[in-house]
């Protein structure tokens, strides 16, 4: 008996359905996996793991399930709108996929090698960022050096607990909870809940998931709508994303759940050629077939196709921003907080 990473995690969302022998496994492995966040939880109640509190707020944004659910555009949207109320975002990261450990701060001009991919359009949206395993010192490393900085955005710290936090966002995507499980058996990463944590304000869920057993907390619907494209290799070249509709295009993806991408291309109209990778993924010139057709790409993967974009006229970008419905109250969620810190 082999169980495909591929076969269980179409389990989790019903498109697939394991035998009772598989079924019963994984549920042991999942009783297994809840013993160990519960003990982990437990030894920083209990003060035998140390949790360090900053000297600014730490909003949080992560998600309960495994793979991308939206955190980036979230917390992109975050750090512009906290800049027009007038804070001074930094945001911290642990920088996935990176093959460089340790604490750096991130330049626009970083290899996403050495960074990871996400905290690059972070920092080519102006903001401070870091990264680091620990995001604490990574925290502490970027409010040394930018000592205006007077909030912080931690990216995909939920289960992060040695850093301390004033709130937290959670986001989900069209794929809801799943079955509900806890890894293996699910996509969970803890059990659901956890949305009764009291520094949990709102849910962002991007699309209609189909569930039921929502935590009674306030629900914001994001969408993510496509800006004009650009070409790679010549920014400055940008046409709109609607002047394709009609027309053939290779879209290519190494996001948590590339269908959501590829959706969004059809629903402008465009008739997709579409090609998945993993999450994160590093990619190589030969990743991406030779095609006289436009190819398109999010802009996480787009850092990573860079260095070798030239002399592809036809490789196109295609950035996004992230919509709330309502809009996300801000404001209401910092009242109090900065006053904490004084």
């Amino acid at each position: 008996m082999i169980l495909r990473p591929a076969q269980v995690e179409a389990s989790w969302y019903g498109r697939v359905r394991l035998g009772s022998v598989e079924t019963a496994l994984l549920l042991v492995l999942s009783w297994g996996y809840a013993g160990v966040i519960w003990l982990r939880r437990r030894l920083y109640q209990w003060g035998i793991l140390k949790t360090v509190r900053l000297p600014v707020p730490v909003l949080v944004v992560g998600n309960l399930i495994v793979g991308g659910a939206g955190k980036t555009p979230v917390a992109r949207a975050l750090a512009q709108q906290l800049k027009a109320l007038g804070w001074r975002p930094g945001i911290i990261s642990r920088g996935y996929g990176r093959q460089v450990p340790g604490v750096r701060a991130v330049g626009v001009g970083d290899s996403p090698q050495h960074v990871g991919d996400e905290p690059l359009l972070y920092a080519q949206d102006g903001f401070p960022v870091f990264v680091g395993e620990k995001r604490a010192e990574a925290g502490r490393a970027l409010l040394a050096a930018n000592p205006s900085v007077n909030i912080l955005i931690a990216d995909d710290g939920l289960q992060h607990l040695a850093l301390a936090r004033d709130l937290e966002v959670v986001v989900f995507d069209q794929r809801g909870i799943g079955n509900g499980r806890l890894l293996p058996a699910g996509p969970l990463r803890e059990p659901l809940s956890r949305l009764n944590a009291s520094l949990v304000r709102g849910l962002i869920i991007q699309g209609n998931p189909d569930q039921t057993g929502w935590p009674a907390l306030p629900r914001l619907g994001m969408t993510l709508q496509p800006q004009h494209i650009y070409a790679l290799n010549q920014p400055e070249r940008q046409l709109p994303l609607e002047s394709l509709a009609g027309k053939s295009v290779l879209a290519l993806a190494g996001i948590g759940h590339p269908e959501r991408f590829f959706s969004m291309l059809r629903d402008a109209g465009l008739r997709v050629e579409a090609i998945s990778f993993p999450d994160h993924h590093d990619f190589k010139p030969q990743d991406i077939p030779f095609s006289h057709l436009p190819v398109l790409m999010t802009e996480k993967d787009a850092v990573k196709c860079q260095n070798f974009a030239q002399g592809h006229d036809n490789w196109f970008v295609v950035p996004v921003k992230a919509r709330f419905s309502p809009a996300l109250p801000l404001a209401k969620w910092l009242k109090g907080i900065d006053k904490r810190h004084r």
